[in-house]
Formats: structure tokens, C-alpha cells, sequence
């Protein structure tokens, strides 16, 4: 029998604002398409707004929980996950066709970002300032921003949403989550996890809704006043909404958009290297990560060397059932399969595809054996000679197609890695320091890779980007803690009476005319 879910709202499973049976939905696995992983009830906009105003009710008693013991309890969703990891890996990989291995990466993922913060719970440190007056004492605390609605993408169900949902909840705050509509079911049990480690009832709530539902919701809730901070990971069109929205109520929301990652092949690179983080960043989770690699820029004296050995290494690799050892299984969701097929379109006459087929693999179109019947399966695509005004150069391709191109100076590698106005992700493979420390004082990307891929984080490195890329906001370590907290200052007058500062400040007159 296929589960049925629901949003939780207070802690409670709720139908009421979810769609009828007409309107609920099946998440399907990517990988077979005809089997159901669960049956969804989709929530309306009044759902979500009646979500927030629960977060709002259950905040202020969860921020009275000393933060140690809130540490404790991230501490223990930390240890349900790990002792789950299994369970959840594989659901993972049965609803969006990520490859077993990095699926259960990806729960590791969130392991390592609840061992860190459960530190930070002892950590909340403020300040005891120096008063520039006597008998007076000056604070700094952090408090919590109070309701957070974090809206998350699909290709890393469980992972990101950790990123936002285990330092918001750790600093005080309530939070309304609202997962991607294709990952629900994998939202749903990370959920569950959450609630296990005992948080009280509207601390954290799961809003199962389509995207114009969850708009009009956030919007009503910001009217009321009921949501202080929005995180939001996806595509940089809807990141613009969503901060269009924030800024009429003057918050700044934590944004986490998509990428264009260029990676740069130095002359005195280590091909074999660098074609096998080309491999893995262009092609791993079928390309349809925010680091994802987008160009190639390869130094025009390596340029056919590396061209051949990465075509050759695209040819050899696995793709297809995503529970075996693949490279990559299928693309997310039909949604996504549509619009990489539109990214195909973007090839053209001057472009060269150097690895095979395109499209999507099927009988008529195979890859060697591998038929990809019954999944949404598609051939990895290198072009070469991508020029810097294609839409292939400039855009983000969410699926396993990457662009490549040549350069003959440092100077003009950084100008095009830098010219599609992304700034997420970027990477040079050199063995030359000076190279490597002029790519990352001239790229604008928020994290640079040396001889490694563009993807890949750790749980205590700030991640973000600049430009289309993010608003500069960062998750992970300490620096998220800046979005889901506020600084307040603090003095404490104790000298029994009204001391001005700058007026009534103590003034030692210095001997100016004095020389030796």
C-alpha cells in the first residue's frame, strides 16, 4: 500500500486547507516511473500562513530552553539520523534517482552538521564591552530572529534543509518548512527524525505545498508579522521573487540560487586530475546540483589533450539503475526533464558535441546496452567551442550537459569565468600557487576549488554565493548564525546616575607641545 502524507502542523498530521483527491499527487521514482514512492495531499496558501502563526505561538517558550540543551537536542536528531542513515538513503534514492553512495553522503551530511552545532549550543557567545564611561557595563547578546520559513529544493532533499533547519532551531527560532513537491516523501521522514529528538509541538512544521500555494502563503504571513526570516534554496528567477517579497517588509531572506561554475584547466595541470573532477562535477547527480560544473576553460596548448581524455572518460562511465555503482541515474523529475531537453535546443552550428548521443536514452536512442527504459534517463553532453555570448556559456543547465572552451592568459580565463554573472561555485586545476592564489583573488565566486571539482561541501565552511548566484548570505559553520540570529546590546548604568555618552566623558589633556 502506498503512504499517504500530509502536512504537520503543531505536530499533528493535518487535511484541513490539503488538496482533495483530485488535486493529490503521486512522487513517483525517477528511475521507474511506475512506481508510486508516496501519494501527496498538497497544502493551500492558508495552510502555510496557519503554519507560521503556530511557529509564532511555540517560539518564545522554545528560545526559554537554554541553548545548551537545545544543542542537546540537535545532538540527538544527529544520532536518530545516523542510526536511520541507512533507511533514509535508500528513500532518497528511490524518490529522486540520486546514486545510492551519494545519497547516503548526503545523510552523512547531516550528521556532521548536527555534531557541530551541537557545540555551538555552548557557544552563543556575546561580548562584555568596555564602557567609555565609569560604573557602567556594556552586553552584546544573540538572539533568535523568531519564525523562520525555509523553502527548499529537491536534488539534495535531506542535506540542505539541514543546513537552515538545525542552527535556526539550535539559536531559538521556530521554523516552517516547505520541501520541494517531487522529495515530499523523503522531506516527510527527515521530518519525523526531527520530531523523534523531542522537539515541541509547532517548533518545527512540514508544509507540503506547490509554489504559487506557498508565495501567497509566505505572503500573507510576512503581512501578519509572522515570519522574521526566509531561507530559500533554488533557481535564481524564484530567488528574486521571493527577495522582491522579503524587502517590502525590510528583511533580508537567506538565498541560496543556482550556479554557472566555471572550472579552469591551467597549462601545468594534472589532466588525469582534472578530467576526473570535470567527471564528477559535470555528470555526478546528473549534473543537477547548484555546484554543478557549467564550462571548461581550458588553456589552448592542453585544449585537445584534455578535450580527448575527458570524451573518453564520459564514454566509460556507468549511468543507469541508481541503487548499483553509477555515475549518475536519472534526471529528478519529468519537470526537469523538460527543461533539460529545452537546454539541448541551446546547441549550436558552431558547437561541437563531443560525447555521442544526446538526449534521452530509450531503445531507439541506447546508451551502449543500457535502454534506460522506464526512467528518465538521459546521455551525458560536452560541447566544445562554446563562445562567451551563447546561452550555453551564460546560463545554468540544471542536467548533465557541460560546455567547453579555450584561453591564453590567466587574465582572460578569470574575465569568463566571471562573465555570467553566477558566483557560486568555481575551480582551477594548477600546480603553480601563484595561479592558484591569483584565480581566487580575481574570481567572484564564494568558494573556490583547487585541484578539486566545483561541488562539495563541509558542515563548518561557509556556503553561498554572490550575484545571481545569492544575496551573499552564507550556510553552514559559525556564519549561519547570522541568519537566524540578531544582535542586541545591552548597558547597564550602575552609577546612580544619568551618564551622557559622548558628553560626559572623561577627558585627559595631553601635553602637545611637548618635545624632547
Amino acid at each position: 500500500m502506498t503512504d499517504e502524507i500530509t502536512s504537520v502542523i503543531g505536530g499533528k498530521q493535518t487535511l484541513n486547507g490539503t488538496a482533495g483527491d483530485a488535486d493529490a499527487y503521486d512522487s513517483v521514482n525517477p528511475a521507474r516511473l511506475d512506481e508510486v514512492v508516496a501519494r501527496v495531499r498538497p497544502a493551500d496558501a492558508e495552510t502555510f500562513s496557519s503554519a507560521c502563526r503556530t511557529a509564532a505561538a511555540a517560539q518564545p517558550e522554545w528560545a526559554r530552553v537554554p541553548a545548551p540543551v537545545r544543542g542537546r537536542v540537535i545532538a540527538s536528531i544527529g544520532r536518530l539520523v545516523e542510526a536511520n542513515a541507512e533507511t533514509l538513503a535508500r528513500l532518497v534514492t528511490r524518490e529522486i534517482g540520486k546514486p545510492y553512495a551519494e545519497a547516503l553522503g548526503e545523510v552523512r551530511e547531516i550528521v556532521d552538521t548536527c555534531d557541530f552545532f551541537l557545540g555551538e549550543g555552548r557557544r552563543l557567545y556575546g561580548q562584555t564591552v568596555p564602557s567609555e564611561m565609569p560604573d557602567k557595563n556594556l552586553f552584546t547578546f544573540r538572539v533568535p530572529v523568531g519564525v523562520a520559513a525555509v523553502i527548499t529544493a529537491g536534488n539534495f532533499p535531506v542535506a540542505v534543509p539541514s543546513w537552515y533547519l538545525v542552527p535556526a532551531l539550535l539559536a531559538g527560532n521556530a521554523v516552517v518548512w516547505k520541501p520541494a513537491e517531487y522529495a515530499a516523501a523523503s522531506a516527510h521522514a527527515l521530518y519525523r527524525l526531527f520530531a523523534a529528538a523531542g522537539l515541541p509541538d509547532g517548533v518545527l512544521n512540514l508544509v507540503l505545498a506547490d509554489g504559487p500555494a506557498t508565495y501567497r502563503g509566505l505572503e500573507a504571513a510576512l503581512d501578519e508579522g509572522t515570519v522574521h526570516k526566509v531561507g530559500f534554496t533554488g533557481s535564481t528567477e524564484v530567488g528574486r521573487r521571493i527577495g522582491e517579497l522579503c524587502g517590502r517588509h525590510l528583511q533580508s531572506p537567506c538565498l541560496e540560487l543556482g550556479g554557472k561554475n566555471p572550472m579552469v584547466v591551467m597549462p601545468d595541470a594534472d589532466l588525469d586530475l582534472a578530467v576526473e573532477g570535470a567527471l564528477f562535477a559535470g555528470f555526478g547527480t546528473a549534473g543537477q546540483r547548484c555546484t554543478s560544473l557549467g564550462t571548461v576553460i581550458v588553456h589552448e596548448s592542453v585544449h585537445d589533450e584534455f578535450l580527448g581524455r575527458y570524451a573518453r572518460a564520459v564514454a566509460e562511465a556507468v549511468i543507469g539503475d541508481p541503487a548499483g555503482d553509477v555515475l549518475c541515474g536519472p534526471l529528478l523529475d519529468h519537470r526537469f526533464a523538460a527543461r533539460y531537453e529545452d537546454y539541448l535546443g541551446w546547441i549550436r552550428p558552431h558547437h561541437t558535441v563531443v560525447s555521442g548521443p544526446t538526449g534521452r536514452i530509450t531503445v531507439e536512442n541506447p546508451r551502449g546496452d543500457f535502454t534506460g527504459e522506464g526512467g528518465l534517463y538521459y546521455h551525458p553532453v560536452i560541447v566544445d567551442g562554446v563562445r562567451a555570448d551563447d546561452r550555453l556559456f551564460l546560463e545554468e543547465t540544471f542536467g548533465p550537459i557541460v560546455g567547453v572552451t579555450g584561453f591564453s592568459t590567466l587574465e582572460e580565463a578569470v574575465g569568463l569565468a566571471n562573465r555570467p554573472g553566477y558566483g557560486l561555485s568555481s575551480s582551477i586545476y594548477t600546480t603553480d600557487p601563484k595561479s592558484a592564489f591569483r584565480f581566487r583573488a580575481g574570481i567572484g565566486a564564494g568558494m573556490v576549488s583547487v585541484n578539486n571539482s566545483t561541488s562539495g561541501a563541509e558542515a563548518h565552511l561557509p556556503f553561498g554565493g554572490n550575484g545571481k548566484s545569492g544575496n551573499g548570505s552564507r550556510q553552514s559553520g559559525v556564519w549561519v548564525l547570522d541568519q537566524f540570529t540578531r544582535w542586541q546590546a545591552m548597558n547597564w548604568d550602575y552609577s546612580g546616575r544619568l551618564q551622557k555618552a559622548q558628553m560626559d566623558v572623561t577627558e585627559i589633556i595631553p601635553d602637545m607641545d611637548f618635545r624632547l
